[in-house]
């Protein structure tokens, strides 16, 4: 009697689902003695049938295994050609397709050696669920990083979700498992099922899925990215050449989930599309040249506002499809809108499905607690000193920057990753390998992420969200910076808070908080903000940070954006600020629409569209926003008026004078210096009726005279409105 076909220690092992080399037992092989056979795993099958290629009929297998191994002796001319498996199931219904385990390794190994090196920067188009054709055959090639599982296997609908069914391949030299799955199409749910090295079976989303659930169901979907047609050339072309720190750059910030959700609609969100129908053109009409976007990539839980991502190549599908989402950066470019994308390339949850012990081991994350756990949020920090770590993440802002057209990442977390000892106590970090608290893998990475984007996309920004005063976050890598574009204000941003938060008697005693900034103002690339963080966790909303009455509120608010606006440095607001929203901000609620029925909130939304319109029209209050020559106080020392005179120069000339009134005591006669002679008039009066004033005004046309003052030749004499601001220029 012959040797059986199938080793009864390697069904074994299958059946258990611990069969770490699927590919040497299944699909046709060759026995010691000589003979070949072929095997298929299908416990949902009946009866099996192998199909030689051009065979006029299928040849039956035999079942040696009730869970459902078929296996067979083949002629060996059918061992190394073509062939399908014919499968009845249970209720008599056939089905036919080639054998996953008939087909060559899948990635090439320039691939995997860039990938071990760190510096693969298209590592999407290997790892993943891809929608391909080998062969001429369709199907989904998969591939997956897990070098310290023991087995590997795709499990989704089209399996019953049995890890037994479709165990991968595993490449050695590089720790990824590999299988191309034929006949199963775009859109199919699936996750990887590992079997670790202490014998837990885990199941994993995707961490390279272009498209996944989200919240409590996590499957990843295979999704086929080159179906969509852009229609955005004309953008995309000016964007490679265009100049970001002498154009303007003002900054509408966004959390999609509640920008505006559809009360008839049992309150849902909106999706891509009807954003793209109503917040475009809002945020068009407002003037803002970016939105900015938080939330995008997909993460289960809302509250986290989407900085505890799972899936850092998927859009979240909580506001369409991928394809969507790219209709809608689309529609913002043929619209003249820059979208920048917030970014967490800090750390991540850990959540059983996400990327947290990956295989069973610390895989993206640090083994030692003291520098892979985030104490205060209870999350993962990434392992910047591996390669491949390293190259999932510069992989993916080159994804974003390339896939979706992405303009801009906004990094956040900068001082999370600069600093082993963030938020640690002693005792409870690693000192780097000179005794030190800085991170040097992650400055290694920085540096790394910043070169690589700008050189492959020019004319896009990475802005760092950066709370310390670590020495030049904007600076370029080879002056000893970090290479990022842009860093955010925060030192302006407390400062300036805390002073408008002074009730106005007491401004003068806070003086120098107002013009500190200007002090380092040309440190870095700022960009000026007032963001989500300012309006959560009891800080309450912009308007509610003003002291005083309505009617002052208001004025000070106006005031404050107009004084911003005119501050060195680009712009950056929370939705909701631009018309005075009382309610702090929450996720689960639309902004409060309905205080449009106010003349305030109307009027100070109209200021700040004003303000946008001088702001990106007017050279002089933005082309040299990070160089000296475009700022000069004439005074700066007026604290007992609370009055802050200083004009704003651009590269042909141009001067525009802003005075700000920190006082509700309007300033009439006010002698303000000027350097050219001649005619002057209002560009802006924050008190004019139309943005919900007091109407102080001064005449059409202002004349100079003679009289030096403030260290000019000669000077003005206006009137300066309570709580406000005026912008005065040539006309």
């Amino acid at each position: 009697m012959s040797r059986p076909l199938s080793p009864q220690p390697e069904v074994v092992a299958l059946l258990e689902a611990r069969h770490g080399n699927a590919f040497g037992f299944l699909g046709c092989h060759t026995l010691d003695d000589g003979r070949k056979v072929a095997r298929t795993f299908q416990p949902s099958a009946r009866r099996a049938w192998f199909w030689p290629e051009g065979a006029a009929a299928g040849i039956e297998a035999e079942k040696s295994h009730h869970y459902g191994l078929f296996d067979l002796e083949i002629d060996p001319a059918h061992a190394h050609g073509r062939y399908e498996w014919e499968y009845e199931n249970f209720e008599g219904g056939h089905w036919r397709t080639p054998d996953p385990y008939a087909f060559r390794p899948l990635l090439g190994d320039q691939d995997m050696y860039f990938f071990r090196e760190g510096t693969h920067r298209r590592l999407y188009d290997c790892l993943g669920a891809h929608p391909d054709e080998i062969d001429g055959i369709s199907g989904i090639r998969f591939a997956v990083w897990a070098p310290n599982a023991r087995r590997v296997s795709v499990v989704g609908d089209f399996n019953n979700w049995d890890g037994r069914v479709h165990p991968m391949r595993l490449r050695i030299e590089s720790g990824i498992w590999e299988i191309f799955i034929p006949s199963i199409p775009a859109g199919t749910h699936y996750k990887f099922e590992l079997l670790s090295s202490e014998g837990h079976l885990l199941t994993k989303s995707d961490p390279f899925a272009f498209f996944s659930q989200h919240g409590t169901l996590t499957a990843s979907l295979a999704y086929d990215l080159g179906r969509y047609t852009w229609g955005d050339s004309a953008w995309m072309q000016a964007r490679a050449s265009r100049h970001l720190y002498s154009h303007p750059m003002s900054i509408y910030e966004v959390h999609p989930g509640s920008w505006k959700r559809v009360p008839a609609d049992n309150n849902r969100w909106q999706s891509w599309l009807e954003m793209a129908d109503e917040l475009i053109p809002y945020v068009k009409n407002l003037g803002f040249t970016h939105l900015e976007l938080m939330g995008v990539a997909e993460h289960p839980f809302d509250g986290s506002w989407g900085y505890q991502v799972t899936g850092y190549y998927a859009p979240t599908s909580r506001y369409g499809t991928p394809d969507e989402f790219r209709a809608f950066v689309d529609r913002c470019h043929q619209n003249g809108l820059g979208v920048i994308l917030d970014w967490v390339p800090g750390h991540f949850p850990k959540d059983a499905h996400g990327l947290a012990r990956f295989d069973g081991t610390a895989l993206f994350e640090h083994a030692d607690p003291r520098q892979g756990e985030h104490q205060d949020w209870g999350t993962l920090i990434f392992n910047y000193g591996r390669n491949e770590v390293r190259n999932f993440l510069v992989a993916n802002a080159l994804f974003w920057l390339r896939e979706y057209h992405i303009d801009g990442l906004r990094v956040d977390a900068v001082a999370s990753m600069l600093y082993l000892d963030y938020s640690r106590n002693e005792g409870e970090w690693v000192p780097n390998a000179f005794g030190g608290r800085e991170n040097l893998d992650a400055i290694a990475f920085m540096r790394e992420l910043n070169r690589v984007c700008y050189e492959e996309h020019p004319g896009t920004t990475i802005v760092a969200e950066e709370s310390t005063a670590w020495p030049g976050v904007s600076k370029p890598i080879d002056s000893g910076g970090l290479g990022f574009g842009f860093k955010w204000n925060m030192g302006w941003m407390n400062d300036s808070l805390r002073y408008v938060a002074h009730d106005p008697v007491h401004r003068k005693y806070h003086h120098g908080e107002a013009t500190f900034s200007m002090l380092y103002a040309y440190d870095e690339n700022f960009i000026l903000v007032l963001s989500h963080d300012e309006v959560v966790h009891g800080k309450g909303s912009m308007i509610n940070k003003m002291p005083g009455d309505r009617w002052q509120k208001f004025a000070n608010l106006r005031m404050f954006y107009a004084w911003m606006w005119a501050h060195p440095g680009k712009k950056l607001l929370f939705m909701g600020g631009e018309f005075g929203q009382w309610n702090e901000w929450s996720h689960e609620r639309s902004l409060d629409w309905h205080l449009f029925l106010g003349a305030e909130h109307a009027g100070l939304q109209k200021l700040v569209a004003t303000l946008n319109e001088l702001y990106t029209s007017r050279p002089a209050l933005h082309a040299l926003c990070h160089q000296p020559g475009g700022f000069e106080w004439l005074d700066a020392n007026d604290a007992d008026g609370s009055l802050f005179p200083f004009v704003r120069t651009g590269p042909d000339g141009e001067r525009i004078y802003i005075v700000v009134n920190a006082t509700p005591v309007p300033r009439k006669a006010y002698r303000l210096g000027v350097a050219d002679a001649g005619a002057y008039r209002e560009l802006l009066n924050t008190d004019a009726i139309e943005f919900g004033g007091s109407n102080v005004r001064n005449a059409p046309l202002l004349l100079t005279t003679e009289t030096p003052w403030q260290n000019q030749p000669r000077s003005l004499v206006v009137d300066i409105p309570p709580l406000g601001a005026v912008y005065l220029a040539r006309p």
